[in-house]
């Protein structure tokens, strides 16, 4: 696995149990999911000038511990499986402090043409750079 994101939780992060909402577990997520496309060669110039995109097909996050303000936290994320037009990758939340797992998240990602609005085959590029997050 790679780390492709680390930050702070902030009270603003945080509902009326004083633990971070779930939205932000799932933004925190978000913001590693680019990191790790990027990290393919998904960056934002390449999917512009090439006109294609990412998707979300399928998320499935597990919570394992609960997260509050001033808590620091890491994301690290592997690519599981790429086939065809579909990218296959997991994602574990840990706090920086205790090593501890807080969550985990398993996607299952579609490489559009952002113009025709479908899916096309991953370009070897992605496929040869996600082996280095095994």
């Amino acid at each position: 696995m790679i780390k492709t994101y680390q930050g702070t939780v902030y009270p603003w992060n945080c509902d009326h149990m004083n633990h971070m909402n779930v939205r932000f577990y799932v933004d925190k997520f978000d913001q590693a999911t680019w990191n790790l496309l990027s990290f393919l060669g998904f960056s934002s110039k390449y999917l512009k000038e090439s006109n294609t995109g990412m998707v979300v097909l399928e998320q499935k996050i597990n919570y394992l511990k609960e997260v509050i303000a001033g808590d620091n936290i890491i994301v690290e994320s592997e690519i599981t499986n790429i086939k065809g037009k579909k990218i296959y990758f997991k994602q574990n939340m840990i706090n920086f402090e205790s090593n501890e797992l807080i969550s985990t998240n398993e996607v299952i990602g579609l490489h559009i043409d952002s113009i025709k609005r479908k899916g096309i085959i991953i370009p070897e590029f992605a496929i040869s750079k996600s082996k280095e997050t095994e």
